[in-house]
């Protein structure tokens, strides 16, 4: 295998270190073999007895009795040594990571391949080890697996976003080849959270939020229930410690009285499903931290407010089972109008099946049912998973439901080639509820909930979308922007003169028909620029006594080599109508040098009107940002997401107004053409304060606007503007325009003012 590298990890924190004799596995010590199949505990300063192989084995022979365990125990073996001399933070010895993480894909009941995978999976990115040798020890299965988890280290990107966006983009790529991919990964992040206490602040706080942003809502879309709820406490426990330590406290000091209120609960179902012959188990249980905290939020609810903290799940032995026991929790105790949810008749696009109903319980408490058979409860908490065949080391068919959002990923992937594009995407997909609708045929199509017809033609196909001039909703026309309704039918009349159009974006919902609208409106964005080129260039030839035309014939621009970046004549063209190419600059390299250099043959020589442009822009810029190494060119910031110091930056080149600065995110920075992308970057020497605008949602009572701007001048911000007004509930909706020097300072008052007792949310506007 060779000697240990100890490359850096930039999410775990471990401290890879090069130990002096790394041998192979094949002379592994008796010794140090009898350690890893008796399990013991390596010397490190964690009290905590490190899990053992032969646990994860015994808990893969009870699900999966024909497994090979030999894969397992080989790939431990190897790990161990790979890793050997490595630790984490903690000072633990970093084997305990992938030995855990296996543990974990065990607990999801995987088969062999998936687990040794879990161990092997950081080998070839910190280690020596290499994809070739994994594959010839353990197979072309694992080895997948591995690379598909494997991070990107050796392609260089503009910015740290834009090389995390393309890794999130390559592993989502592997995972449509193999969902064990994502498994694992979902493993790794769900170990790294429960350890996270030993980085550094700012690391901790960016893996939590990608965390709550990315990896949960992943989990929650393969039906991963249990590891979307570890995430989600876990991510609020690390960015809003606080709220997270209140509400566990509130839960602990309550749960006797609610205990008790359980049982209660649990006896009056069993004994009205028993007497309606309705065989089934009752549990009863407390909604996760996460879940309760994000209700309080966008209610502004205190805790003892927050309805359905309580749930109950009645598992049958079949779907007509289920529809009985519904009735009867129905006639026990009184519905909520509009809480009633048929998951069972429309399944969730993750393949989740379950009916869901509130009722008025004892006490006059809010309580949830869920209802489902012993399968679908399988399928709740494990999802993807529980369809996973071991013999043929594939999903089953009743997993395929789970694959037609995995087809979607691919073909987005194709679509934007920008990877920061492409994960804004799946995030809008990830985070949306779905709202069912019907085909004038019958058939039922789940979108993304305040979807439009727009989204929907878009659905059924790209053309139809492109096409799309009217609908007709339950029958009677209704506009491009109404908000389709669970149960609509929808029929999308077209026209062959219809396009889309800009308009379309501010209601476009899905991710696919924003994906196919900004793909069309960028093609025709960059015709005009080819064709805005074309004119700039033949105007400039003919001051040189030249034809664009005749340079073309000559195959001047098929010289590749001089113009790397732009391969074609079309791209050359483009880039001198988007005033990233000057004409002159062109023309000095397509025309011969004694034509060039003899100059043009006009007797004035009047500069072009992109020239005039260049000059006006070469100028000392105070923006504090730099253009591809250039500090002196005129830069402006957009107003759509007003970036700051220390937010990841993109320019886009822009006629007569120089470089337009946009943050990474932006969604508007998303629609325009790559063609006009230039590299910025914030100026480390200029010292340029932003102005920013926070919007903070406090209760309405005296003193706390005060509270506020002592916290404001704590942290050293200026209030440029405040506007405050009361609302109707007890609640003020507070408007600070205040000055920060980075965002750094930005997240730190941010904080400070959402630690004051009142304050019940902080956004900044434009962000």
């Amino acid at each position: 295998m060779g000697r240990v590298s100890g490359r850096k990890r930039q999410d775990d924190g471990a401290d890879l270190r090069r130990p002096e004799d790394v041998r192979s596995p094949a002379l592994v010590c008796c010794g140090f073999l009898l350690k890893i199949y008796l399990g013991a505990t390596f010397d490190g300063n964690s009290s905590d007895p490190m899990l053992r192989l032969n646990d994860i084995l015994e808990r893969v022979r009870s699900y999966h009795p024909n497994a090979d365990l030999d894969l397992i125990k080989k790939a431990y073996v190897y790990s161990a040594r790979a890793h050997e001399g490595q630790v984490r933070k903690s000072g633990e010895p970093y084997l305990i990571h992938p030995l855990e993480v296996s543990g974990i894909l065990a607990e999801m009941k995987l088969d062999e391949h998936a687990v040794a995978a879990g161990i092997l999976h950081d080998t070839v990115e910190d280690t020596d080890a290499t994809t070739e040798e994994i594959e010839q020890l353990f197979g072309k299965q694992v080895a997948e697996i591995v690379e598909g988890v494997t991070k990107l280290s050796t392609i260089p990107y503009t910015t740290t976003h834009e090389k995390t966006a393309e890794n999130f983009r390559r592993m989502l790529v592997a995972m449509t080849k193999d969902i064990r991919v994502i498994l694992v990964k979902l493993a790794d992040r769900l170990h790294n959270m429960r350890t996270l206490d030993h980085m550094a602040p700012d690391k901790v706080e960016r893996i939590a939020r990608e965390t709550l942003e990315i990896y949960a809502p992943l989990a929650n879309r393969l039906g991963m229930f249990w590891v979307k709820s570890s995430l989600e406490d876990l991510a609020l426990e690390h960015l809003h410690p606080a709220d997270f330590k209140q509400i566990s406290e509130k839960l602990e000091a309550t749960a006797k009285s609610r205990r008790t209120y359980i049982e209660d609960v649990k006896a009056t179902l069993l004994r009205k499903l028993q007497e309606g012959e309705v065989p089934a188990e009752v549990s009863g249980r407390v909604k996760h931290v996460y879940s309760i905290w994000r209700k309080m939020k966008a209610q502004s609810l205190d805790f003892e407010q927050v309805p359905d903290i309580l749930a109950f799940r009645v598992i049958t032995d079949d779907v007509g089972h289920c529809y009985q026991a519904l009735g009867l929790c129905h006639a026990t105790w009184r519905p909520v109008p509009g809480r009633f949810k048929d998951f069972i008749a429309m399944p969730k696009p993750n393949g989740y099946q379950s009916l869901h109903t509130t009722v008025i319980g004892p006490e006059v408490q809010r309580v949830e049912i869920q209802i489902r058979t012993r399968a679908m409860h399988d399928t709740a908490e494990r999802g993807i998973a529980a369809h996973w065949r071991y013999k043929e080391g594939r999903p089953a068919e009743g997993g395929d439901i789970q694959f037609s959002w995995l087809r979607q990923l691919m073909e987005w992937q194709r679509d934007l080639v920008d990877p920061t594009e492409f994960i804004a995407t799946v995030k809008v997909d990830l985070f949306s509820d779905e709202v069912y609708v019907f085909t004038p045929k019958g058939e039922v199509k789940a979108l993304t909930r305040g979807s439009t017809p727009i989204d929907f033609g878009y659905l059924i196909h790209s053309e139809i979308g492109h096409h799309c001039a009217g609908a007709r909703v339950n029958g009677r026309l209704v506009p491009l922007r109404y908000r389709l309704r669970n149960g609509d039918t929808v029929e999308i009349m077209t026209s062959p003169t219809q396009h889309p159009s800009k308009d379309w974006l501010s209601f476009a919902k899905t991710a696919r028909a924003r994906a196919r609208i900004n793909g069309y409106l960028r093609k025709e964005q960059r015709d005009r620029a080819v064709s805005m080129g074309r004119e700039i260039l033949e105007r400039e030839a003919k001051r040189y006594g030249r034809s664009l035309q005749k340079i073309t014939r000559s195959g001047a621009f098929g010289d590749t080599a001089a113009f790397s970046r732009y391969p074609s004549e079309e791209d050359i063209l483009a880039a001198v109508g988007y005033g990233r190419l000057r004409p002159t600059d062109v023309l000095k390299k397509v025309l011969p040098p004694e034509v060039f250099e003899r100059g043009p043959t006009e007797s004035e020589k009047p500069k072009s009107r992109l020239g005039q442009l260049f000059d006006a822009v070469a100028r000392r810029s105070k923006s504090g940002v730099t253009v591809q190494g250039i500090d002196e060119m005129l830069v402006r910031f957009a107003k759509c997401c007003n970036p700051v110091p220390g937010d990841p930056i993109v320019g886009f080149v822009t006629r007569g107004r120089g470089i337009t600065v946009h943050a990474v995110a932006c969604e508007k920075a998303l629609q325009l053409d790559l063609d006009r992308r230039i590299e910025v970057n914030w100026d480390s020497k200029a010292s340029v304060p932003r102005s920013v605008q926070l919007r903070i949602v406090t209760d309405d009572r005296p003193g706390i606007l005060a509270t506020m701007s002592q916290a404001f001048s704590a942290d050293g911000v200026n209030i440029l503007n405040a506007n405050c007004r009361a609302r109707k509930d007890s609640l003020a909706v507070n408007m600070f325009m205040v000055s920060v020097r980075d965002a750094e300072q930005l997240r730190q008052v941010m904080k400070s003012i959402e630690s004051i007792a009142g304050v019940h949310s902080i956004h900044r506007i434009g962000a």
